[in-house]
């Protein structure tokens, strides 16, 4: 589970994260929702320990991101907006050097990356320097990365961004996949039609704050509209 506790984040006189609390739950899907400059990256950067709470905490399992910032990134996986991956090396060079870098042992390392790469049926480019990957090989790329190391808490940020249709649904199935392994997923989208097909709960943050925390037919109740999206804009508007 991931308990967010009165997170605020500044930057100078930008107040870009304004006593932000939630919690998303083991075996569940929750997005993470917000309008451009709402917080959202700036919260899942915090809780990523990429930066620093100017105040409140968060709760990565049992983890302070502020007093255990090591422990949090043992049981975290990041999937960022943008993910850079290094396009001279392999698919599979890619994730072995992060998994190195989560301190697992040459047979683990091994073990995982195959496990990978039938997972996310990377077995037809595994093996060729990321540099002229498509979109869709790329994320895969990033998302064995980012779970080399068997992480409970997933955070994805705009995953399926520039993705097409078919690598949408890969991806989709993917997230369910985990998703049923019991893991905690903190999920950032824009695409309505994804959150609907993916996500259990929901967190709108607006200019910082909070505005709705529940679930998505509570969010549809809460805006009296039976369209997600139209229920979204409604809450942010209000």
């Amino acid at each position: 589970m991931i308990r967010v506790e009165s997170l605020c984040k500044d930057f100078g006189d930008l107040h870009a994260v304004k006593n932000v609390s939630f919690e998303a739950s083991d075996g569940k899907v929750t997005a993470l929702l917000g309008p451009n400059g709402a917080g959202k990256s700036t919260t899942l950067r915090l809780l990523a320990t990429v930066l620093n709470p100017t105040s409140g905490t968060a709760y990565v399992g049992q983890h302070d991101i502020r007093t255990a910032p090591l422990a949090v990134r043992s049981t975290i996986g990041v999937l960022p907006h943008n993910a850079g991956i290094y396009e001279r090396l392999t698919a599979k060079e890619n994730i072995r050097y992060y998994g190195h870098l989560q301190g697992l042992d040459k047979a683990k390392v091994e073990s995982r990356i195959d496990e990978l790469v039938d997972l996310l049926e990377m077995q037809e480019f595994c093996d060729r320097r990321v540099g002229g990957f498509s979109q869709g090989q790329r994320i895969k790329v990033a998302l064995a990365r980012a779970l080399v190391h068997d992480p409970k808490h997933v955070l994805l940020d705009e995953p399926t961004n520039g993705l097409d249709v078919m690598a949408t649904r890969a991806l989709r199935e993917i997230i369910l996949h985990l998703k049923r392994e019991g893991r905690c997923i903190l999920f950032s989208s824009h695409v309505m039609q994804e959150v609907s097909n993916l996500c259990d709960d929901v967190v709108i943050i607006g200019h910082g704050q909070v505005v709705f925390d529940g679930t998505l037919q509570g969010l549809r109740d809460k805006a009296s509209e039976a369209d997600l999206e139209d229920a979204f804009v409604k809450v942010v508007g209000e």
